[in-house]
């Protein structure tokens, strides 16, 4: 393919059309890695940087269908707006993409984990991630005046695709909140700190998983906002306001919720009863 000095400026362009898009930092890392591990494919393989090169690379991994198209997406973007010479998509399919269900816990799963824990900060992981449905990295973010304890809302800056949003805030939750605020010496403006400033995403991976595994349900925290979008579904809420609660641009993926919801299915009387 080239010298170390190529593989650098490609990066370098990369880097240039993610930002002039506005795209997150965790998004140019993703596109960056595939890209760096494909140049390094045709630099082993003697492949050349066209639709060749990509089918047989695609074709190399051994990965699962999510991290396969991941690649294709780093790949497509590359050769479109750095090559400036796009590879045919219809000479390279796309991966059909997984129809997975969501993971949903019951109210009671997730009071048994709230219940297996004296630790408040973790008690708080699990209220925050269920109650206000946002995601690991919107918790991670979230500041101590993004809470607003007067109107029972929480406002998430900057969540997926750099969109602002409300949340609601469980007023069960307050004094969980408040408790903690007293017996904790922060250094930063954050909710959440771990020993070296901000709390991580793998620490809060493992306190899920470490509590899931005394209640005998393996636990991410992904399923609790699943739990959250579908619960308040069952409860009748409108999905069009649940829609905006989570920060899904479209509605089509709120709408996945009503396939694992059992608020109509419930009502269906069995054919053996």
């Amino acid at each position: 393919m080239g010298c170390a000095n190529d593989l650098e400026n490609y990066l370098i362009k990369l880097k240039e059309e993610c930002e002039l898009r506005g795209y997150s930092k965790k998004t140019f890392d993703s596109y960056s890695s595939c890209v760096n591990k494909f140049l390094m494919f045709l630099d082993k393989s003697r492949f050349n940087m066209d639709d060749k090169g990509v089918r047989y690379y695609l074709l190399s991994l051994n990965l699962s269908i999510n991290s396969s198209r991941l690649h294709y997406a780093s790949l497509n973007f590359f050769f479109k707006n750095v090559l400036k010479n796009p590879f045919s998509t219809k000479a390279i399919p796309i991966k059909k993409k997984e129809k997975q269900l969501p993971k949903v816990l019951s109210k009671e799963n997730i009071q048994q984990l709230i219940n297996s824990t004296n630790n408040l900060k973790h008690k708080i992981i699990i209220k925050l991630l269920y109650s206000t449905g946002i995601r690991l990295s919107e918790l991670l973010n979230l500041k101590r005046t993004d809470i607003d304890f007067d109107r029972n809302t929480v406002f998430i800056k900057g969540g997926k695709g750099k969109r602002d949003r409300i949340t609601i805030l469980a007023k069960s939750l307050q004094l969980d909140i408040l408790k903690y605020y007293s017996n904790t010496n922060f250094k930063t403006k954050y909710i959440l700190e771990g020993r070296k400033g901000k709390y991580s995403q793998k620490s809060v991976q493992k306190v899920l998983e470490a509590l899931g595994n005394k209640i005998g349900i393996k636990t991410h925290p992904h399923m609790l906002r699943h739990s959250f979008a579908t619960h308040l579904l069952e409860q009748g809420v409108d999905i069009r306001y649940i829609q905006k609660l989570l920060g899904h641009s479209d509605i089509s993926t709120t709408e996945i919720y009503t396939q694992v919801s059992n608020k109509d299915i419930s009502n269906i009387k069995n054919p053996l009863d």
